[in-house]
Parts: C-alpha cells; sequence; structure tokens
C-alpha cells in the first residue's frame, strides 16, 4: 500500500479591498502532495536515478572477511588485515570485481562526518579494535583450532551440533569483529553520515537538487546519491532485482544490519519494524525528489530512531540469552551468544540520540560495558555472571521504550 504524506494544502482566496471584484482576488493553488512510492523505484527521464554499487561492494567485501575469520587453514594475520584494508588491484577476495575495487571496509569503519570527522583520535582507535580482533584471531585461535578451550586457553568449544573457537577468555573475535561492523561500519555510514544535513545539504547540493542539476553525467543528484547510499548499507547485498523491494526476504540477505532488522521485525514485540524503516527511507527519497527538506529530514530522524533501537534490542537479547545458556551449564552457547552480545555492544557507540545529534551511548558508556562483561574474574566471560548481563542489559533498555524482557524474547 502506499504511504501517502499530506502537506498542508491552502486553498485560500485573499481579498485586497472591500470591493467584490473578481480581479481583487489571489488563488493560491492547492500544492502537491508528496507520495512515497510503492517500492524504492526513481527514474528521470525515463531512467533509474538509484545506486549503490559502493555499498554493496563493501557489503560483499565484509562478507568474504568475516568468512576468512573462520578459515584457519587458508588464512593468515596478513591477508585478513589486507582484506579488511583492501587496496585497489590486490589479490584479496575470490571475486575478481572485489579485487579490482578501489574501495575496503576499513576505510568506512568509524568514519562518519558527524562523529568523526573532528574526533579522529577515537576514529583510530575504533580501526585499530578491528585489526586487533584480525589479529588474535589468527594468533591466539587458529593455532589452538584443534585444541579444547578451558577458561585460559583458546581453543574448539561445542555448541550443540556447531563447534565454537574462543579466545582464552572465551571471546569469539570473529563474531566481536562481525556484530561491531553493524555499528561502527554498516550504521555510522547510514546514521551519521549519509543522513546527516551535514553530507546531504554540503557545497551547493541543495540548489542543485533543486534545479535537478545532476551529477556530471550521471542520472542522479548528489543529494539523491547520498540518499541511495544510506539506503544500499541496509538492501546493498539484496540480488539487483529485488533492490527496489527488499522486504520479503528482509534478514537473509547479509550478515549485517539486514540480518538483524529481519531477526528484530520477527519478534511480535517489534513488527513491523522492517516496513517503518523501508517506508521511510522511500518517503525521504520522494522528499528529495519533491524538493521538501523538512520532510526528507523526519524521515532520516526515523530511520536514526529505527536502526538505533534494533541495535540495542539485539544487544539485550544475546546478553539476556548467554546468561539463560550459563545458567543451564551450556558454555559452548554462552560464549556465542555472549560473543554477539560484546559486538553489538561495541556497535552501541554509533547509535543516534535524535534530539542532539550524538550518541546514546558515550565512548564511557561501551568501554564500561565491555569491560563489565570480561571482568568478573580473571577469565572473561567464563566467570561473567548474571548480575552483570542483567545489570547491562537494564541500562540499555532504559534509554529506550522496550523492556529487557521484550528484547530477550526476541530470537
Amino acid at each position: 500500500m502506499e504511504k501517502l504524506v499530506l502537506l498542508p494544502i491552502f486553498i485560500a482566496t485573499l481579498f485586497v479591498s472591500c470591493s467584490s471584484d473578481d480581479d481583487n482576488q489571489v488563488i493560491i493553488e492547492p500544492i502537491e502532495p508528496i507520495v512515497a512510492p510503492a517500492d524504492y523505484t526513481f527514474t528521470r527521464n525515463n531512467e533509474s536515478t538509484v545506486s549503490f554499487s559502493g555499498q554493496s561492494t563493501r557489503i560483499f567485501m565484509a562478507e568474504e572477511i568475516i568468512s576468512g575469520l573462520k578459515a584457519n587453514t587458508t588464512q593468515t594475520e596478513a591477508s585478513l588485515l589486507a582484506m579488511f584494508d583492501h587496496q585497489e588491484g590486490a589479490d584479496d577476495f575470490s571475486d575478481p570485481l572485489l579485487n579490482a575495487s578501489g574501495k575496503s571496509v576499513r576505510s568506512k569503519t568509524a568514519a562518519s562526518y558527524d562523529y568523526f570527522i573532528e574526533n579522529a583520535t577515537e576514529a583510530s582507535e575504533i580501526k585499530s579494535m578491528f585489526d586487533n580482533y584480525i589479529t588474535l584471531q589468527a594468533t591466539e585461535v587458529f593455532p589452538n583450532w584443534d585444541v579444547i578451550a578451558a577458561p585460559g586457553v583458546a581453543g574448539q568449544i561445542a555448541d550443540g551440533s556447531s563447534t565454537r573457537y574462543v579466545s582464552p577468555k572465551g571471546l569469539e573475535y570473529n563474531q566481536a569483529f562481525a556484530k561491531g561492523l553493524i555499528g561502527a561500519f554498516v550504521s555510522d555510514q547510514i546514521l551519521n553520515n549519509y543522513l546527516s544535513p551535514s553530507v546531504l545539504d554540503a557545497a551547493d547540493n541543495v540548489s542543485n537538487n533543486d534545479n535537478d542539476v545532476t551529477d556530471g553525467d550521471k542520472n542522479y543528484t548528489v543529494m539523491e546519491h547520498k540518499w541511495d547510499e544510506a539506503y544500499g548499507y541496509l538492501f546493498g547485498g539484496v540480488p539487483e532485482e529485488n533492490q527496489s523491494n527488499p522486504l520479503p526476504t528482509i534478514g537473509d540477505n547479509d550478515s549485517f544490519l539486514n540480518k538483524y532488522v529481519g531477526k528484530t521485525n520477527s519478534d511480535p514485540d517489534f513488527e513491523g519494524i522492517a516496513q517503518d524503516i523501508f517506508d521511510a527511507f522511500k518517503l525521504g527519497r520522494a522528499a528529495i525528489v519533491g524538493k521538501d527538506y523538512d520532510l526528507r529530514n523526519a524521515q532520516a530522524v526515523i530511520l536514526q530512531q529505527k536502526i538505533s533501537e534494533v541495535i540495542a534490542i539485539r544487544a539485550v537479547y544475546y546478553l539476556q540469552t548467554g546468561k539463560s545458556s550459563i545458567e543451564s551449564g551450556d558454555f559452548g552457547a554462552a560464549f556465542h551468544d555472549l560473543s554477539e552480545g560484546y559486538g553489538f555492544l561495541t556497535s552501541l557507540r554509533f547509535t543516534r540520540d535524535t534530539q542532539n545529534g550524538t550518541s546514546i551511548f558515550t565512548k564511557s558508556d561501551v568501554d564500561g560495558f565491555v569491560s563489565d562483561i570480561m571482568t568478573d574474574g580473571p577469565n572473561g566471560l567464563w566467570d561473567v555472571t548474571a548480575e552483570t548481563l542483567d545489570a547491562i542489559s537494564e541500562e540499555i533498555a532504559s534509554r529506550y521504550s522496550f523492556t529487557v524482557a521484550q528484547a530477550a524474547s526476541s530470537n
């Protein structure tokens, strides 16, 4: 069903004198309402104006990196670091098109305009955190691939029919890396970069969009393209033929934000969040075409709120499922869930408080969470307590309108 937003419609008759002469009437024509299309399809001169191939490229690169973090016999520290910080033409990936690209995942990690243009120190620290996950996976976990994990000993641990590979403190570095990228790479670029007026309205973007001045020989304006790039970080992993109508497979198209919007949407407590996000993307893009920047900004706020909420919900979910597994004595399942939770905790840093344009969680908040989860005893997740997991969960939920119980009942 098309989403319709009716702007104020003025049909007025203004009399400039007491005369009944019709010539003195000023008729203000009705303003056409801006209507979001049924799907994410926008054209100019009968050709599509939508483009986000760069986002698809980076998502595919990230998928190969996280697969590589479990390829103990074929990948090394050097090869994995090279994948993360890919240089054009380097033979880092299995896909020649990725190798030919000048794009990389690392260059877009902790790289948003709003959060890091004047915060290079923290940006460097975050990039180094991901480098360190790679280094530790290759130097601690790979050599102990066939060793049984124990407190203080890296190795493998059973999780039902699966096998997890953990650090001496029970952390799956590959999970911390993957879930951390949902915030530092994907959401940071959406929420704090491409949806930001600082990026959308930079330079001559507004006047060029007002006058339909396209970007060089492209068929889109710069502002249209920036909005599409935000869309691409969520839907760039969808097969090209379905990218304009991606909700039927939401959750199945990548290992990052798309997956967890889908999982959150499948919980009855949060059902409809995927549609809300898709509708806001469509209407915001339609507002750009219609030159209504207040309406565009209102949709950006919806997106910032909803995507930030997904990250928080998943953080609480994994802390709570990890707690349940510890209580039942299933450390393999617990470490897997808590490692995912650890990654989502670091992703909280990239959420967006739409009232003041900063993160809902400060660096100090996030540093405290990840320290607390690992310091209930000398062996990290082997020692973490239910009290610690509950305290962190409650603090996260208190910043939103959902409860710990609602988040914990997700899947």
